[in-house]
């Protein structure tokens, strides 16, 4: 079934139409409907509206024509509402009302004083760096919140492609058209065994070494398992993983505990049980970036966070 529209093209019926189609076509006219609904009268609608008066009207009887009822009853140069045009306009004020707080919270969001930046790291960077670069952002910024999310580097990357998070701290550093990366410091990357180990009283190590040692490691999937697995390939060997973890901490315990060693960055504070020997060979450091979606604009307080960390490359790891 169709009808003659205004250019006399046949136009479907509602009915007819694509069924993701009809609230995309309905949206312009039912606000359009709406302001003449409030105002009851057309041609000041049109007017409001900045569009010809004629064209509103048709507008109107196409909608009425869609839903297949009338809105609005002419009585003479005013309209009045139908009782099925008082439904549609409390539902569409509803709707109205609902878009404008979607959109204010979309201006909060993007407000360079207090708006919100969505930052995802790395769980070996959550106890020093991360801290120390938020309570520096914040003396600058103090009114901008934060969303944090530790997880491993593919769980980040899939959030932030998915608009979960605008910034993420990553190592390895992703290289990927999707994302815009940039270098921020290096870490150093420690074999960490138990105090009582026969290698416990060396300092330095050449990876090669512990080639028949069994590993702690991280899981699958995290960035620092990824990084481990491919010095060893470096060293002539793929590591015998003993015991699987998420958590660097518990990875020292299991190595405390006689259960393998693991590369691991360094502690903050010295734990007992545990020795940290430096290795020659391969160079086990490993380079962590800053990443972001490429091709998607960033709010303000998003771009002042970035611009802030990137300020502070080869700072990030002071401590190491």
């Amino acid at each position: 079934m169709t009808y003659e529209s205004t250019s006399g093209t046949p136009q479907p019926r509602l009915a007819e139409l694509d069924p993701d189609a009809p609230a995309v076509l309905l949206a312009p006219r039912l606000a359009q409907f709406a302001a003449v609904a409030r105002i009851e009268h057309v041609t000041r609608a049109a007017q409001l509206l900045g569009m010809p008066q004629p064209t509103l009207s048709r507008a109107v009887a196409r909608l009425e024509e869609e839903l297949g009822v009338a809105l609005l009853v002419r009585q003479g140069r005013t309209v009045r509402l139908t009782r099925a045009g008082r439904l549609l306009l409390d539902a569409v004020e509803r709707a109205l009302a609902e878009v404008e707080r979607g959109a204010e919270a979309v201006r909060a969001e993007a407000d360079p004083v207090s708006g919100r930046v969505a930052f995802g790291f790395l769980h070996t960077l959550g106890t020093d760096a991360v801290p120390a670069l938020l309570r520096g952002f914040r003396a600058e910024y103090p009114q901008v919140r934060f969303q944090l999310a530790q997880d491993y580097v593919a769980a980040m990357l899939g959030r932030m492609r998915a608009g979960e998070l605008d910034l993420c701290l990553v190592s390895p550093i992703p290289d990927v058209p999707d994302l815009i990366t940039r270098p921020l410091d290096e870490q150093r990357l420690y074999l960490v065994v138990s105090s009582d180990h026969r290698l416990a009283g060396r300092r330095r190590i050449r990876l090669a070494e512990v080639a028949e040692e069994p590993f702690v490691a991280v899981e699958p999937g995290y960035g620092l398992r990824l990084i481990t697995d491919e010095f060893c390939e470096q060293a002539g060997f793929a590591p015998r993983i003993a015991f699987e973890g998420e958590e660097v901490e518990t990875l020292r315990g299991l190595v405390a505990a006689g259960l393998g060693v693991a590369l691991l960055p360094p502690g903050l504070v010295p734990r007992p049980g545990v020795v940290e020997l430096e290795v020659t060979a391969p160079r086990t450091r490993r380079a962590i970036g800053l990443a972001w979606p490429a091709g998607r604009p960033l709010t303000p307080p998003v771009e002042a966070f970035r611009d802030f960390v990137l300020a502070r490359r080869g700072r990030l790891l002071e401590h190491d």
